[in-house]
């Protein structure tokens, strides 16, 4: 019976080790007035769409740009891109809901084509009858059902290691390989967990998952883990991600309706989505522009803004310059 004992004993030690590990990386939700105080800007705005308060950034004056961030993400992650658009073009982010400032939606529309007709909604809201579009990886399937849905209104698409490429091997180029299964996604398909999750969030997850997406951690600040990691606590954000992470996609995109001018951005050291999906968007999309960004991993606009910016503006027409002491110039926007 001493192996009995010795048994209970240890369960016993493993049990409070696990209760004092919870106890240790227990966070209450954030209230939305301290989050808002300090992650809101001079240039933030809250734009009511069919009964969602959601956070807006507009920046600069010219022809519209749209900027669609990713999944965990918020529109603070287009903050250099936003700079550098603006003296050009008039610039719009915004957090989708469930995500930074915006918040839960009480309806629950989470999926990737919910967000596409909140994004045409807000066009309508602030008089874009055409936009240029821009979307990093849950942005850029976004952006990809809103060309495929409202092609007349786009005037060009840039798609930043974008999610959205049909999953079917057989659409496939040979070798490719599925996105990776994100830890928090994971852990979401599972009851138990998805209770600990709205309670308990480690935040030395959210370092290890901002590690994962560049091709270089050591670029990766602490205020950059600390801004993501806060506004998921943003009270009613986690409950939120559970429920986005649990609803289909239902996504339907009609390549052949895209026959606006295209850029593909990637970072070739892409571990979320493997570069092969940018070969296959190349492919899907006839007269697309493929360029592949080194040392880059799955967020280029924030480990290299200033390359995939550039490439950006080249795209769009504007000169970028080689000589700093001279202005930049406006060639002609994208036709």
């Amino acid at each position: 019976m001493n192996w009995i004992k010795r048994l209970l004993k240890v369960l016993g030690v493993i049990s409070l080790a696990c209760l004092f590990f919870l106890l240790l990386v227990y966070k209450n939700d954030i209230p939305y007035e301290a989050i808002e105080q300090k992650y809101s800007t001079p240039e933030s705005h809250f734009v009511e769409v069919d009964g969602i308060n959601v956070h807006v950034r507009i920046k600069g004056r010219g022809e519209p740009i749209i900027l669609l961030h990713g999944s965990f993400s918020s529109l603070h992650t287009w903050n250099d891109w936003q700079n550098e658009l603006s003296p050009f073009f008039l610039t719009v982010s915004l957090d989708f809901p469930g995500h930074g400032l915006t918040g839960p939606d009480l309806e629950k529309r989470y999926s990737v084509r919910d967000y596409a007709i909140l994004v045409t909604r807000l066009a309508e809201k602030l008089n874009l009858d055409k936009f240029h579009l821009a979307g990093n990886s849950m942005g850029g399937a976004v952006a990809l059902q809103i060309a495929s849905n409202r092609p007349d209104q786009v005037l060009s698409l840039n798609l930043i290691d974008a999610a959205g490429t049909p999953l079917e091997a057989s659409a496939l180029p040979k070798g490719s390989s599925s996105p990776k299964k994100r830890w928090m996604n994971r852990m979401a398909d599972n009851p138990f967990f998805t209770q600990i999750l709205l309670k308990c969030t480690p935040k030395f997850l959210f370092s290890m998952n901002m590690k994962e997406v560049y091709a270089e951690p050591d670029k990766l600040t602490k205020e950059q883990v600390d801004r993501y990691y806060e506004l998921m606590l943003r009270a009613g954000n986690r409950q939120a991600t559970l429920e986005r992470l649990a609803t289909p996609a239902d996504a339907k995109i009609d390549f052949g309706r895209l026959d606006m001018p295209t850029l593909i951005l990637w970072g070739e050291e892409d571990t979320w989505i493997p570069v092969s999906r940018a070969y296959l968007l190349e492919k899907l999309i006839p007269g697309s522009k493929l360029k592949i960004l080194k040392n880059a991993g799955h967020l280029p606009m924030e480990e290299i803004p200033t390359e995939s910016v550039a490439e950006y503006l080249n795209f769009l027409g504007v000169e970028v310059r080689k000589d700093y002491f001279e202005p930049p110039k406006l060639i002609s926007y994208v036709d």
